[in-house]
């Protein structure tokens, strides 16, 4: 057997290994340059290895944020543009995707949307980088047969006005729902605050409306960008994009408390203060932080069984430029990040028990990735 044959023989053998092992990676981008829009990998979680080529790559203009069902068949995203849009997706039992219908966001630059518990309302955060009418909160009803109905409830922000350039205007950077399912969270940037909003699934055209007290107030000038619960709702964690903090909260009756504020960063350089996206490992030991700028880097802490105080444990080099969003895969040994300006996902060796990110294992070429996310 000539080596042309023998290497196309090993690379097929290594592609079935891979397919029979595979688990599903969802990768949205944007599509400013050669990017298509939302591509489905084969990702090895023996290896840590995204299968190249793509299983399917899905037209969409800058699907920056992926939303999935809770019986993962269907698929939201963000389509962040100056006219904002969003899609809605089916996914087949074989893992396609088929792209069921697209609505208005009502706003412009779409950044981040959540799925109501009852899976009936689409809750859509519209930064807008314009400061005038600025960003918002839009409901969008989620019809039974998965498409998007017109939005019904469009809700703003005053802007605190603390930094003239990025606070001019309210800008909803996520939208969050608390454990339960009763509570949205909406994080703007431009306010430096959290708004709380009651969810009310029986409401037909004003499913939110204003908790008591209606928000939680933040440093002037941090920036609140996303925010993460833990599995029970006793604590909260938000990131603060301007400041380059995070904050762990004590929930109670919906009410956020905070009780400690970390720096992700020793450098005090305001451009490497970018504090970005943020999950917790499986078991709730750890939480990972990303921190753009010039750090580039993802921060680990342990958390506290008992109070959920953060203590810190590492800064890792994402090995590339801003990381817009990270995932840890689904047997825990591995964390991917979308480093957006470096065109490429970086997927690190994770140890379960120290919860310390080690080796790349593998530097993956991707068009301004954006969002990971894992269909089970």
């Amino acid at each position: 057997m000539n080596r042309t044959w023998t290497s196309l023989l090993t690379a097929s053998l290594m592609s079935l290994t891979i397919t029979a092992n595979a688990a599903t990676l969802l990768v949205g981008s944007y599509t400013d340059g050669h990017s298509q829009g939302i591509y489905r990998y084969a990702f090895d979680p023996k290896t840590g290895q995204i299968a190249s080529p793509p299983l399917q790559v899905v037209d969409s203009v800058s699907p920056s944020w992926l939303v999935l069902s809770a019986d993962h068949r269907q698929l939201f995203a963000v389509n962040e543009t100056p006219d904002g849009k969003v899609s809605s997706f089916s996914i087949a039992a074989d893992g396609q995707i088929k792209l069921l219908n697209q609505v208005s966001s009502r706003g412009d630059e779409p950044t981040h949307a959540s799925l109501s518990r009852d899976q009936r309302y689409l809750f859509v955060a519209n930064y807008a980088v314009a400061p005038d009418p600025g960003g918002s909160l839009v409901v969008i009803p989620v019809a039974k047969d998965g498409k998007l109905q017109d939005g019904i409830q469009q809700l703003r922000h005053a802007p605190s006005g603390v930094n003239p350039e990025r606070q001019a205007g309210g800008h909803v950077h996520s939208l969050v729902l608390s454990p339960d399912g009763q509570h949205v969270y909406a994080c703007d940037l431009g306010a430096d605050k959290v708004f709380i909003y009651r969810y009310d699934g029986a409401s037909p055209d004003q499913p939110l409306s204003a908790a008591v007290p209606a928000s939680v107030d933040l440093p002037p000038g941090s920036g609140p960008r996303h925010l993460l619960f833990d599995a029970k709702g006793r604590h909260a964690y938000l990131t603060l994009e301007m400041s380059g903090e995070v904050v762990m909260f004590d929930v109670k009756d919906a009410v956020l408390q905070a009780r400690q504020r970390l720096p992700l960063t020793d450098q005090q350089d305001a451009a490497a203060k970018a504090s970005g996206g943020l999950h917790l490992s499986a078991d709730g030991r750890f939480l990972y932080v990303s921190n753009r700028g010039t750090a580039n880097e993802i921060v680990v802490f342990s958390v506290n069984k008992n109070d959920g105080q953060l203590t810190l444990l590492q800064r890792h080099s994402v090995q590339g430029d801003h990381p817009r969003e990270f995932a840890l895969d689904p047997s825990g040994n591995y964390l991917l990040v979308a480093n957006q300006k470096s065109n490429q996902i970086v997927v690190m060796r994770r140890d379960l028990r120290s919860g310390m990110l080690g080796e790349t294992v593998q530097t993956f070429a991707q068009d301004a990735p954006s969002d990971l996310k894992f269909v089970e």
